[in-house]
């Protein structure tokens, strides 16, 4: 074997890959997983041109909507980086808005108006406790195991922020930082309340800590003391419920449509530091939750707390949940370094993918929850399949005909497999085609997920793809390549991609849903807001010593206020109504020199508090086109000595 430091830069890479599948598990499973279950199933190889759309399929065209027409579907995704969420229509891939949540968005002053600010989170001295945010999973409320269009969340996995969504007005209302907790990942809401089965919507969130630190975090290094936590928060108040302590770390998570369990595939329960010890285990878990029980144990007082927090913490650890009977979590053993759970829509399985293994794992509910009424003995018994699907299965998508669509991340595929078929080819069955058929796609898949696919109504129809590079996809624009997702038409037996968008960097989990499950509201009501001026007539300045409150209006084409008056030095609020009736006449406010830009929508208030600067004059002007005379809307800021 070569020494590293003899190895040449092109030997380098070949080394580095093979020793990358070789520590993978997955030397020798390129040909193997994915020729022979070609095989099994006599699914087209993959090399083989994707089939023409057929009479079923919604055909190439279904993206391309004419002048006017409007998308069928919503999508919620995340936006990354840009800490925000994007919202799409769906097949045509149009992005219509995105929702700034965790990162200042000059756009509407987003982080700059007081309103805004209040949400963010801000230090003492009044600037934004955080100005960047990474934002991965987005996931909507439930109601009889649908969506109800109330609600969306969606993670800061940076600072470890949750932030609500109203789907009324498509806007951020609430964000909650999780305490004791460090990669919040994995994000989903529960689908109904199992404590009572009269309420059947979500009214609780899971969230899924996916780096162990040491509990409580203060500064001494003890690897042995390094902890995850899951926690609940209220779907209402957006306050911390309770958490739970647990071996391994969360990835994604999974909730049951009775209410009864929620769950995350774990990829550390190695609880290693360093990468080669987190994937040193040949099969890891996936975590189920009794949220019955953990909640009854809150009730009883039977938790702790970690440093400054009062969030109740249950023990949820593998070595004091041995005891089915009394257990607040079950650990489900699966290969390996999972790195997805998903439940379907039948509310019968829960599916891990394997990633570091060529496998996909079909978890039995029922079954678990047989174990924790002590008549299953063996939670291996709740695993009723385990199939090769090919290599590097990251994620996994549905469409209601009982077939599932994972993600192949190295083999860059997506692989429809059939979840009947499988569970028969696990219990002996050889003969079951569990294999469909496998659509390359450009370049190594992510994400996935289908339309209304994590519920009842899951109608297989359309797929979206997130991919991880781009490559030779799309006009190179630098060092930074664009990114790329797709829509894949899956309602026929052969899945035909449609079309592919570039995107900035590095969204990851999105949803869809039909868009008459959400009913916007697109003009405010003033009553909405306690400050609002409702009267051209109540505009004007009111100073109490150094701090000076500025009450205006604004109405196309004009704002109340010609000018107004301030001294340098002066702390000034400025508060803002916009008395248009009419949908989308929006307008802007900003002042140069002043670091402020905000909008308001029609009906809505919003204000900002600033210092006023040097003496001088300041035209303020209306920042969205909104009338003929739109540039002709100002007024003039006049800074006094």
């Amino acid at each position: 074997m070569k020494d590293d430091s003899t190895l040449s830069a092109s030997d380098t890479t070949v080394w580095g890959r093979r020793r990358f599948l070789n520590t993978a598990a997955l030397a020798g499973l390129t040909m193997g997983a994915a020729a022979c279950t070609e095989k099994e199933s006599g699914a087209a190889p993959a090399t083989a041109p994707a089939a023409a759309p057929d009479a079923a399929h919604a055909g190439a065209n279904a993206t391309h909507l004419k002048p006017g027409e409007l998308d069928t579907y919503y999508g919620l995704w995340s936006g990354g980086h840009t800490g925000d969420m994007r919202v799409l229509g769906l097949p045509s891939g149009r992005e219509l808005l995105r929702i700034p949540c965790f990162v200042p968005d000059a756009l509407v002053g987003w982080g700059i108006t007081n309103e805004s600010k209040a949400i963010m989170g801000t230090k003492p001295n009044g600037a934004l406790r955080y100005t960047v945010g990474d934002t991965h999973h987005t996931h909507a409320s439930y109601k009889d195991g649908n969506y109800d269009g109330r609600y969306a969340w969606i993670n800061d996995k940076i600072n470890s922020r949750i932030a609500r969504i109203r789907l009324d007005y498509f806007i951020c209302d609430k964000i909650t930082q999780l305490p004791n907790v460090q990669g919040f990942h994995g994000i989903f809401p529960d689908k109904r309340d199992p404590v009572d089965p009269a309420i059947n919507y979500t009214t609780r969130v899971f969230c899924g800590g996916e780096f162990g630190i040491p509990l409580p975090n203060s500064g001494l290094e003890d690897a042995g003391t390094y902890r995850s936590l899951f926690s609940c928060v209220d779907a209402e108040t957006m306050e911390v419920r309770w958490q739970v302590l647990i071996d391994g770390n969360c990835d994604l998570v999974a909730t049951s449509y009775d209410g009864k369990l929620a769950a995350s595939n774990q990829y550390n329960t190695e609880m290693g530091a360093r990468y080669e010890d987190m994937m040193s285990a040949e099969r890891d878990a996936c975590i189920f939750f009794n949220i019955a029980r953990i909640e009854a144990a809150v009730k009883a007082g039977k938790f702790k707390t970690f440093g400054s927090s009062k969030v109740p913490v249950v023990d949820g650890t593998q070595a004091t949940n041995q005891d089915p009977t009394t257990a607040l979590t079950a650990y489900v053993s699966v290969p390996k370094n999972p790195h997805g759970v998903n439940a379907s829509p039948d509310q019968k399985y829960f599916i891990c993918a394997g990633k570091l293994s060529p496998t996909a794992t079909v978890i039995e509910l029922a079954k678990v929850l047989e174990w924790f009424d002590g008549k299953v003995e063996k939670l291996d018994d709740a695993i009723v399949a385990e199939v090769e699907i090919g290599l590097g299965p990251l994620h996994t998508a549905f469409d209601g005909r009982g077939n599932a669509y994972t993600t192949l991340f190295l083999d860059s595929q997506i692989v429809k497999w059939n979840v009947d078929a499988a569970i028969k080819f696990h219990a002996g069955d050889k003969a079951a085609k569990y294999v469909v058929d496998r659509l390359d796609v450009q370049y190594q898949p992510g994400h996935i997920n289908g339309s209304q696919s994590e519920t009842i109504a899951a109608d297989g129809k359309y797929l979206a793809v997130g991919c991880k590079f781009s490559k030779d996809r799309f006009l190179p624009v630098g060092p930074l390549h664009a990114e790329n997702e797709q829509i894949i038409d899956m309602s026929g037996e052969k899945m035909v991609l449609l079309a592919d968008h570039p995107v900035r960097g590095e969204p990851h989990d999105f949803i869809i849903f039909k868009r008459d499950l959400v009913k916007p509201k697109q003009v405010y009501s003033l009553d909405d807001f306690p400050n609002a001026v409702k009267d051209p007539k109540d505009s004007g300045v009111v100073r109490n010593g150094k701090k000076v409150t500025v009450k205006m209006t604004s109405q196309a084409p004009a704002f109340s206020l010609r000018e107004f008056k301030v001294k340098a030095g002066d702390e000034v609020t400025l508060i803002l109504t916009n008395l248009d009736k009419i949908e989308d006449l929006t307008h802007g406010f900003a002042i140069p020199n002043h670091d402020v830009n905000f909008i308001v929508n029609p009906g809505e208030t919003a204000s900002v508090t600033f210092t006023a600067g040097d003496p001088g004059v300041y035209w303020c002007y209306c920042t969205h086109f909104c009338h003929a005379l739109h540039l002709e809307m100002r007024t003039r800021m006049i800074v006094e000595a």
